[in-house]
């Protein structure tokens, strides 16, 4: 399991891990109350120009958590949080 982003509390670009035999992901978001966050998980095959692999919406109480599993790999693969709210809110996304 790689964790790409930690608890982040703003919209915020990841860093980019390699994965090139694909896999899971799961992002999600903590908080008090009403919650919510967009993630869009990217991939690129030169870490310069990204494409989106999937977005994830989440939207709960005190948390929400939701992921998917893709096939094939990408040498290139990122988190972005375009969009979060609630109070306290932070987003943690993963890989595995």
């Amino acid at each position: 399991m790689q964790t790409m982003l930690s608890a982040v509390a703003t919209t915020v670009t990841g860093n980019p891990f390699s994965n090139p035999a694909g896999g899971a992901y799961q992002a999600t978001v903590v908080g008090t109350g009403a919650v919510g966050a967009t993630v869009v998980f990217e991939v690129s095959i030169d870490g310069a120009n990204w494409l989106t692999l999937s977005t994830v919406t989440l939207s709960g109480t005190t948390t929400a958590t939701d992921g998917f599993v893709a096939a094939g790999g990408w040498p290139n693969v990122r988190a972005r949080v375009s969009a979060i709210s609630g109070t306290g809110a932070a987003v943690t996304a993963l890989m595995a």
